[in-house]
Order: structure tokens, then C-alpha cells, then sequence
């Protein structure tokens, strides 16, 4: 008789945990949302997540997976939307709009969360995630809508000095992931004081002018920021000469990593000079015929090299227009004003034009003169402690 066998016994099989590292591995690559929500999981969870590391790791990872083709922008409304001779539309309460920049598509509202005068509020910058706001009192604020942190900065060292100009820039300096905030005060004997607020010192200090030119920068598009390119911030200014304010223009650069100014030629060009931009990554200039109804576009190919200047097309309008900035996509930003580009009293249009076909794309979904600026989600902010504030 055949020996019966004993059936096998079922047991259980030992899952083995996932490496702790691992985990991290994987979470650097995830959205922010996402990661945010492990922030409960658990204390040494949270401790890492909050580290600089894991930050700027997880930056890392976005801007290496980042497509230029969806990403997003974010506006807000202008000081001209509130004024009193504007029939534009504006909201009651602070809102920074995000949207897709290839469309402008709205994405989400989302308000303001501090407390400042937002009639004379302009976004200054913004970069990996985190932007940068000011009123015309020199109160400056860093914000990062996707982690829901912002903080107020310091206050300047001249801010209440009186001066004729003030300008402001925001950059990254990338060799370190340090923050900065550059503000260039102009008094009236053409005198330039800098400022630099870095977010590792959390403070501002002084820096010595280093440019031998004396210049006064032009009011041109301001609604845009300072275009950021080859780690410097860039503004058009006209060159004095002797003791007046001549015609020639320039573009006034300051490098964020060594703090200095540096002057770069315009191109060989026709028409009048009407502002600069960033261009898929490159520094862009414009000019308009004396109508303002044609406009040209130069790209300098190579940065700091003047003869790399390129006149990439030209855009024809049937009536006067405004070209404020370019998308990250490519596409041209443009405003038309029914009395001129100081007070829109007559109504108010923006249009995005395809750099390609150099047709009209589509009527954007903003209702009235507005800052704008590139936007992505990011953790940055997130390991700055008890100086930046949660809501």
C-alpha cells in the first residue's frame, strides 16, 4: 500500500520592509503634494522630508523632468488695474492666478496670505517654486504657494532713504541653492546703491557699485521681471553722457554671484528699443516702429556676445500693441490698450501670438493689466524653521 503524504503546510511568506532609503529615493521623485502628505506619517519621516538635501534633491528631479512644453505661469493684477480712470475689472482681495503657460488655461486661484498693501504690489521674481513679492513701501515677502510658507524679509538697509528709481530683482545662486534679492536705489545725483538680501544670512548688506558708466534705467515693461539669464539679472537703462541723459541705450546687467555690474551692447537695430525679455532661456530684446504696430525680436544666441544678437522675426499688428514677455513655451504676451500703456481707461485685451505662425493663439484669461512670471511647484522653504510662517 502506497504511503500517503502529508499535505504541505501553508506559511505565511515574510514580506521583507523596504529599505529606509529607498523610500526616500522614491519620495524624491514624487509631486509635492504627494510628498507633503508623508510629512504625517511619521517624525523621522518628517525630519528627513525637511532636510536641505532631500530639497534640493527633489528639486534636482523636477527640473531634470521638467517639461517646457507644460509648465505653468502665475499673475497677479497690477497697481493699473486699481486705477481710478481703469475700467478693467480687479478683485477685491489679494489672488495670484496660476495657469498653464502654453494656453494660459486657468489651473486655480490662489490668495494671498499676508497681510500688505496689494495696490502697489508687483511680483519681482520668481524662481524653482518660490516667489517674490513687494509693495511700493519696500515691504518684500518670499512665498512658496505649493507648501502653503512664506516669510517676510528683513527690512532694507536704505529702504527709507528717499530715491528717484528703485529697482528689484530675484536669482538663485545656484552653486550653493542660495536665495537672492538684489534692490538698486537710484537718487538724483545718479548715484546707485545696492542691496543684496541672501536667504542663508537672512539679512541685507551693502554692496559697492562696481560699474564705471552712469546710467538711468528705463520704465519699459515693468509688468514682467527682470529677466534672469547665465546667472544675471538684466535691465535696460540709458547712458548718461557728460551731464545729460542721451539717447544711446544698453542693457545693464548684475551677476548674482559676484555682485557686479556688467554693461551689454544692444544690436545694430532700426525702429525704437522698447524692452528685453527671457526666451527660452536666452536674452531676448525688442523694438517697435514709431506706430508700435510691428515688432521686431532679437535673441543673443551666445550670452556676452554682442555679435551674437539674432533678429529671430518680425510680428505685425493691425493696431498698436504692447509685447510684455515671452512664455516658457514661446509664445509672445500681448496687450492691447484702448488710450495708452499707462492708463488703460478704455479697456483692456491680452492675446498670446505663436512664435511660429505668428498667429493668435487665443484670448488668455486675464481680465486686466497684470505681473507675470514663470511658476513650478517645489519644497523650497520647507527646512527654513521658525523664520518662515505655515497657513
Amino acid at each position: 500500500m502506497p504511503q500517503m503524504r502529508e499535505p504541505p503546510i501553508l506559511r505565511p511568506r515574510k514580506i521583507n520592509h523596504i529599505p529606509y532609503d529607498i523610500v526616500l529615493n522614491i519620495m524624491e521623485r514624487l509631486p509635492v503634494k504627494s510628498v507633503m502628505r508623508f510629512r504625517c506619517v511619521s517624525k523621522s519621516m518628517d525630519s528627513s522630508i525637511t532636510t536641505h538635501d532631500f530639497i534640493s534633491t527633489h528639486l534636482n528631479n523636477i527640473n531634470k523632468n521638467h517639461d517646457h512644453e507644460n509648465g505653468y505661469v502665475i499673475h497677479m493684477p497690477s497697481w493699473e488695474a486699481s486705477h481710478p480712470l481703469s475700467s478693467s475689472p480687479h478683485p477685491d482681495t489679494p489672488v495670484c492666478t496660476v495657469a498653464f503657460d502654453r494656453t494660459f488655461d486657468r489651473i486655480s486661484e490662489v490668495r494671498i496670505p499676508f497681510d500688505f498693501d496689494f495696490k502697489g504690489a508687483q511680483i519681482v521674481g520668481s524662481c524653482n517654486g518660490l516667489l517674490c513679492l513687494a509693495t511700493l513701501d519696500n515691504v518684500i515677502y518670499l512665498w512658496n504657494p505649493s507648501i502653503r510658507k512664506f516669510k517676510r524679509l528683513p527690512d532694507t538697509c536704505l529702504g527709507k532713504l528717499k530715491s528717484v528709481s528703485v529697482r528689484l530683482g530675484f536669482a538663485c545662486r545656484s552653486e550653493n541653492d542660495d536665495y537672492k534679492v538684489v534692490r538698486i536705489s537710484t537718487f538724483t545725483t545718479l548715484i546707485h546703491e545696492v542691496e543684496v538680501y541672501t536667504s542663508s544670512s537672512d539679512s541685507w548688506r551693502r554692496v559697492g557699485n562696481s560699474s564705471t558708466d552712469k546710467f538711468v534705467f528705463c520704465y519699459k515693461n515693468l509688468l514682467v521681471p527682470a529677466p534672469l539669464v547665465s546667472g544675471a539679472l538684466h535691465w535696460m537703462a540709458f547712458m548718461v553722457e557728460g551731464q545729460a541723459i542721451g539717447p544711446r541705450r544698453s542693457i545693464m546687467s548684475f551677476d548674482v554671484n559676484t555682485e557686479t555690474f556688467r554693461k551689454l551692447a544692444l544690436p545694430n537695430y532700426t525702429g525704437s528699443s522698447y524692452c528685453i525679455s527671457l526666451f527660452k532661456g536666452k536674452l531676448a530684446f525688442t523694438t517697435h516702429d514709431k506706430h508700435g504696430s510691428q515688432y521686431s525680436i532679437w535673441v543673443m544666441k551666445n550670452y556676452g556676445v554682442v555679435e551674437s544678437w539674432n533678429k529671430l522675426f518680425v510680428v505685425p499688428f493691425q493696431r498698436a500693441a504692447y509685447c510684455h514677455a515671452f512664455t516658457e513655451y514661446g509664445s509672445l504676451l500681448v496687450s492691447y490698450s484702448y488710450l495708452n500703456d499707462l492708463v488703460w481707461s478704455q479697456g483692456f485685451k491680452i492675446v498670446l501670438i505663436d512664435a511660429e505662425t505668428l498667429h493668435e493663439k487665443k484670448d488668455p484669461d486675464i481680465q486686466c493689466p497684470s505681473y507675470v512670471a514663470t511658476f513650478m511647484e517645489s519644497l523650497v522653504l520647507l527646512d527654513d524653521g521658525a523664520k518662515a510662517v505655515s497657513y
